[in-house]
């Protein structure tokens, strides 16, 4: 593959602490990009900020300010992986849809490609800049503005499964689904704003488990156990 879309979850990232980050965890996560990186491959990463903040949770919060702090909370996230992949030796770059003073750039998508031809990789921070909008539909909009060739969806879990195998045993797990099945059986794997961006964009996902080994790496040279989500 020559350009990707990574989507990590900032649960994920929180490792078993359940909040914040896992160094050991971002570290791990760093030195498989850089493989790629090294390869050729460019990439983009969005992140979640599920690590430091869950607007729905609040009642007493109206939704666009939650969802503003959860804004603010993925462009945390993006500054932080980035000097962990600076510290492996990646080059980085972190834009937002918003202005952020000297934390980040301006999104644009000539910016994006000019971050790409120097050998970047590129995180996508602040959503898509509006609320209402998940981090899902930012991953999807991104990679439709950058022409990724697909969206990497690592998750806690090893793909897309009928039911959640973390309350029921004898889910079953799909090797390949269509987005349109996602949609039809309520699967949850991206949200339906998302769900339909991927539809008419004809944009493909892949969905596998971050923290099984080398998951990344595999997960973009095609040889992932994980779910291929075909549109």
């Amino acid at each position: 593959m020559k350009r990707v879309l990574l989507k990590l979850s900032g649960e994920a990232l929180a490792g078993p602490k359940k909040t914040g980050f896992d160094e050991p965890t971002v570290v791990k996560v760093a030195e498989q990009v850089k493989q790629l990186a090294d390869d050729g491959v460019e990439i983009g990463i969005v992140i979640g900020g599920g690590n430091f903040w869950r607007g729905r949770s609040s009642e007493n919060i109206d939704r666009t300010k939650a969802d503003q702090i959860g804004m603010l909370a993925t462009v945390m996230n993006c500054i932080y992986v980035s000097e962990i992949f600076r510290s492996v030796g990646l080059k980085t770059e972190v834009m937002t849809p918003f202005v952020c003073g000297a934390f980040s750039e301006l999104f644009s998508k000539d910016k994006a490609n000019k971050c790409f031809a120097e050998g970047k990789v590129v995180f996508f921070a602040g959503g898509t800049g509006h609320p209402y909008f998940s981090t899902d539909t930012a991953t999807v909009l991104r990679a439709i503005e950058i022409e990724a060739e697909v969206i990497l969806l690592a998750k806690s879990i090893d793909g897309v499964y009928d039911r959640d195998p973390k309350g029921d045993p004898d889910a079953v797990k799909f090797e390949e689904i269509t987005i349109q099945e996602v949609i039809d059986k309520r699967l949850g794997v991206v949200d339906l704003a998302a769900s339909i961006l991927c539809m008419e964009n004809h944009m493909p996902l892949l969905v596998f488990g971050l923290n099984e080994e080398n998951s990344i790496v595999d997960a973009a040279s095609g040889k992932s156990n994980g779910t291929r989500v075909t549109v």
